[in-house]
């Protein structure tokens, strides 16, 4: 297994395939990675990671385009292998630097790209493809196959080059029993194994989890169980694009004689177009709006909402904080109908006590099976690796301890070892003659976007929101005569987070007095060197006395 050091990539020759992850590996989210044969590029997915608790403001984590930024006139084409956020959120920031990039996806996950890009004011240019469908994009040609995950139509896709044959797995798993009927065909696995898979990308999100993963019709009885011994009302929440979810919630109220009412600006744009496209069977007069909801008895109503993951300005989020329309009260129920994202648990449970101490009923994955896993786990990945049988495996999807225990896997089933790459963002992974090995890391970050801003935000700023958030502010003005250090107006001190009471700062005012002075006897200064005298003077006081460490602003002003 071989993990490769900060490198400038080597030139491409002509006739390798290169990869490039620029996102989804070491990590939940932001999947994105760029294939490049004889000066032609296809990217397969764009997707986000979610914030967590230490980035303060931020909405959404993009890969960094950085590697392809000035070359996205050789872009061939998108592949999206289905519609979840973190495979497709990053579209419009993609199309924004060019926009007539062809998407290539199944029905539901373009339908799913093309409402969110329309709030872009983005019209794109979109080809839809299915399951044994195969499409030629310069070098590279391409074929989809039908795996089965937690939404419909999701698709993996065999990318066949001079240099060797690629199999991207997308996110998937192995239901036997799939809702849609749907299942992962690993008839073409096996024939696309037989004809020989160089590199295997496999998704290793549950590759540490034993065994196989829970059949999705398993949460059925259970959501039927707890909405019919539900007093009041029902509020279910999940991912916005999860279609089966929303599938067993309806079929779970009809059959309780309750109504439901889709909350959250996004449940209702995806579930409506599932709906339109006929991936979402609604029962008979079941669905109404939520205006109709709010006047229906409690023991009717169940509403289906967003905020699974305790995202502040989700609908469960606001509900749990009383600055939503629909206030939780005693006799509630509330299930939280999804996995917990890594980084999240925080948040979560944050919101599950803010509801609990409303009164609510709390229904969630540690205390009921009212979610399954939307990915493979061991056994179901060693399944796989024994039908493929790839001759070089990069693990994708996934944080650190994922990736690892997919190799391991992978070894487990004959894959050598020295063709088992363990990647990083940014590693650039060379396939000549059907043998994958490292030509390169680039350094890459994190892009931020933070309200209409995308990439203004640094490291740095979130650090400063957390010394700002955690520790508060002091901001000392002082105006001084240059020359000689003395204090003519001053030292006034505000702080916010810190200190409300004034009279704390009364032993360090002749400090700073003091440190002005000692700053202009030992030889020229400026208003700089003032400022820096001032910062060292407080923080030294603030860290001694209060233990504390604020972010510090002197103003220096000459008089």
């Amino acid at each position: 297994m071989r993990r490769a050091p900060i490198a400038e990539p080597e030139p491409l020759k002509r006739g390798v395939l290169r990869i490039v992850p620029l996102g989804g590996l070491g990590e939940v989210g932001r999947n994105m990675t760029v294939f490049e044969m004889d000066g032609k590029l296809l990217i397969v997915d764009v997707g986000v990671l979610f914030p967590e608790s230490d980035q303060p403001g931020v909405d959404l984590i993009l890969p960094d385009f950085a590697p392809i930024r000035d070359r996205l006139d050789d872009v061939l084409g998108v592949v999206l292998t289905h519609g979840h956020e973190d495979h497709i959120g990053a579209v419009p920031y993609l199309l924004r630097l060019r926009k007539d990039i062809p998407i290539l996806g199944s029905a539901l996950t373009l339908a799913f790209v093309e409402a969110k890009l329309q709030e872009h004011r983005i019209k794109p240019y979109t080809h839809t493809v299915k399951e044994g469908q195969v499409e030629r994009l310069g070098p590279f040609e391409l074929e989809f196959v039908a795996v089965n995950h937690s939404i419909p139509d999701a698709l993996a896709v065999a990318i066949r080059t001079s240099a060797g044959t690629v199999l991207h797995t997308g996110d998937f798993k192995m239901d036997q029993l799939p809702l849609d009927g749907r299942l992962t065909d690993l008839r073409a696995f096996a024939r696309l194994g037989e004809a020989g898979i160089d590199l295997f990308l496999a998704d290793s999100t549950n590759a540490d989890v034993p065994g196989f993963t829970a059949l999705e019709r398993s949460i059925g009885p259970v959501l039927d169980d707890v909405i019919s011994r539900a007093p009041r009302r029902v509020i279910v929440a999940s991912f916005s694009s999860h279609v089966h979810r929303v599938q067993q919630v309806l079929d779970a109220a009809a059959r309780h004689g309750r109504k439901v009412a889709l909350i959250g600006r996004s449940m209702v744009r995806n579930m409506g177009i599932a709906a339109d496209l006929g991936y979402l069977k609604v029962p008979q007069d079941v669905l109404i709006d939520a205006k109709r909801a709010a006047n229906l008895p409690d023991a009717e109503v169940v509403y289906m909402s967003t905020g699974s993951q305790g995202e502040p300005m989700a609908v469960l989020s606001r509900m749990a904080n009383l600055e939503h329309p629909i206030e939780i009260g005693e006799g509630d129920t509330v299930i939280l109908a999804s996995s917990l994202i890594p980084g999240n648990e925080n948040a979560v449970y944050r919101v599950i006590n803010g509801l609990t101490k409303l009164g609510a009923n709390v229904v969630h994955k540690g205390n009921a099976k009212v979610h399954v896993s939307g990915h493979a786990s061991a056994g179901e990945l060693m399944y796989v690796y024994n039908i493929v049988k790839p001759k070089g495996v990069m693990p994708v999807h996934g944080e650190v301890r994922h990736q690892v225990a997919n190799a391991r896997i992978a070894i487990d089933t004959g894959v050598p070892e020295d063709r088992v790459i363990l990647a990083d963002n940014g590693t650039v992974v060379d396939l000549e003659n059907g043998v994958p090995r490292i030509a390169g890391q680039y350094d890459l970050g994190f892009v931020y976007v933070d309200g209409s801003s995308v990439g203004a935000i640094t490291d740095a700023d979130l650090k400063d929101r957390r010394i700002l958030a955690e520790e508060g502010f002091i901001s000392i003005f002082v105006a001084i005569d240059p020359s000689n250090g003395n204090v003519i107006v001053g030292p006034e001190i505000q702080a916010r987070g810190f200190a409300e009471d004034d009279e704390v700062f009364e032993t360090v005012r002749p400090q700073i007095v003091a440190a002005l002075s000692d700053a202009a006897r030992n030889g020229p200064v400026d208003l700089h060197t003032y400022r820096q005298a001032v910062r060292r003077t407080v923080g030294r006081w603030v860290n001694t006395k209060h233990r504390r460490r604020p972010m510090i602003i002197p103003v220096i002003v000459s008089a």
